[in-house]
This record gives structure tokens, sequence and C-alpha cells, in this order.
């Protein structure tokens, strides 16, 4: 018997996690397959069709970097074996499975294919953005660590702690996008 009215599903629950997972999993395949798709087929402006996948999996990506440190700040206010925790834990982990990582993967296959074919890892804004991507990269395993932390009820960051990291993806995504754009260097 269930507590919460019929036909309906709590969000936390296995079953409704493990559809979740099916959804994101086939979204991921169809977002590969268009892509390689239009690599195959090699349109007259695939540069663009490249350069248009890349900034989603980007902001794909960056939303994930920015809205899960706040769900740290809520989950260290949530007792350890606590209901609230424990759908804390539900939300990260599908949140970095689901979304970020993909995301992540996807940004980097695309942003070094771009800077391939098109700058031949040329120029010293190239090297920069990458270096600063890569930083964004280790914020990303901070972040995973964090989360298995959190999943085994072991130490926590405080919440403060939380909010000054949330500052760190908004710094460098700002110092990635001038880069891209002025190409200063």
């Amino acid at each position: 018997m269930s507590d919460h009215p019929q036909g309906t599903e709590r969000q936390t629950d296995q079953r409704v996690g493990r559809r979740a997972h099916r959804k994101a999993l086939a979204a991921i395949v169809l977002f590969v397959g268009f892509i390689a798709c239009v690599t195959v087929f090699e349109p007259s402006d695939l540069y663009l069709w490249m350069k248009a996948f890349h900034i989603v999996a980007v902001i794909s990506w960056m939303a994930g970097l920015l809205y899960l440190p706040r769900l740290f700040i809520y989950h260290t206010d949530a007792a350890p074996g606590s209901a609230q925790s424990e759908t804390f834990k539900v939300m990260e982990q599908r949140l970095l499975t689901v979304i970020m990582a993909p995301a992540m993967m996807i940004t980097w296959v695309l942003g070094l294919y771009l800077a391939w074919t098109v700058y031949g890892f040329q120029g010293g804004w190239l090297h920069a953005k990458l270096a600063l991507v890569a930083i964004l990269t280790g914020v990303h395993m901070h972040y995973s660590a964090a989360a298995r932390r959190f999943r085994d009820d072991g130490p926590r960051r405080t919440a403060r702690y939380w909010r000054m990291v949330n500052e760190v993806p908004a710094l460098l995504m700002i110092a990635i996008v001038i880069l891209v754009v002025v190409k200063p260097f």
C-alpha cells in the first residue's frame, strides 16, 4: 500500500529513476546519433552544426555545474539518513549521471573536434580556453566526489563553503566566453 494518492509516484522511487535513466539514455543516443548523421553526410555547414551541438552541450553542463552546489547547500541542512537527505541524494546522482556527465563528455569531444578542424589547435586564446575548460572539469570532479560523500553520509562541507564554490563555474564560464568571442591573444 502506498502513502501517496493513487496514480502518483514519488520521484525518488527506483522505478521512476530507472524510467528517467532510460529516457535520458534515449535522448543522449538520439543526440549522438544526430551528430553522427550530420558528420557522415558532411553538409557544407558542418562547422555550424558541430558548433551548435557544442553550445547545447555546454549549456547543459553549465546548468548542472551551477545547480549542483545549490543542492549541496540545502543538503548540508538535512540530517543524514532523513527522508530529505535521501531525496537530495537522488537528485544529485540523477543530475550528475543523466545530465552533467554526458554533457561534459559531448562538450569535450565536440570542442576538441572544433579546435582541431577549425583552428588546428593554434592560438593563445584557444590554449587558455582549453586550460579553463580543464579547470572546469576539475570542478565537475570535485562535485562528483562531494556527491559520493553525501551519498555515503560521509563528512560534509559547510553551506558557506558551497555558496563560495558555487561562484567558480560562473567565473570560469565568463572567462571562457570572453576568450572565445574576443580572442584577445
